[in-house]
């Protein structure tokens, strides 16, 4: 299909948008872009602290004959972890509605645009169609499974806990 002659450019339509923006828009926006991901860098700092400290106390489990109190401070280092991992899923959310929301008045889209693609459907693996494969492909939040990790430590430590008071 031809583009209409008469019709503006891309270009033309997005310098009229940005001339209709607040003077310190676009910094607001990379201000914002920027506090997010300043926030995502954070969790993966405390990601890793608290696997390396729950991998610590598992390694210890399994080595060492130790007494229930162990495992039931893992359990708190891990409903901690989660509950952090909670916490900064929520303040990302908050932050990515704000970008999202200013990315409206943009010419670009560039975090809608990504989310857009992402959900529209499974990602592309060349797998076929069956049920894990459909499943493994489809695009997954970092936030949905990350928070699995500590459910996963909390399971061994209850583990720990109910062999030694059987045993």
């Amino acid at each position: 299909m031809a583009e209409d002659p008469a019709a503006p450019s891309t270009e033309a339509r997005a310098a009229v948008a940005a001339a209709e923006l607040p003077g310190n828009y676009f910094e607001l926006y990379k201000l914002a872009v920027e506090m997010a991901d300043r926030i995502s860098a954070r969790r993966g700092i405390a990601n890793s602290f608290f696997l390396t400290v729950n991998t610590g106390i598992v390694g210890v489990l399994g080595s060492q004959d130790v007494r229930w109190y162990l495992p039931a401070a893992g359990i708190v280092f891990a409903v901690t972890w989660w509950g952090l991992l909670k916490s900064y899923r929520d303040l990302n959310a908050a932050k990515f509605e704000i970008i999202l929301a200013m990315e409206e008045r943009l010419p670009v889209r560039v975090y809608g645009d990504e989310w857009d693609r992402l959900r529209r459907g499974p990602a592309r693996f060349g797998f076929r169609r069956d049920a894990l494969r459909t499943w493994l492909g489809q695009y997954r939040e970092l936030g949905q499974i990350e928070r699995i990790v500590p459910w996963v430590f909390t399971a061994i430590y209850l583990a720990e806990i109910v062999r030694q008071f059987v045993a």
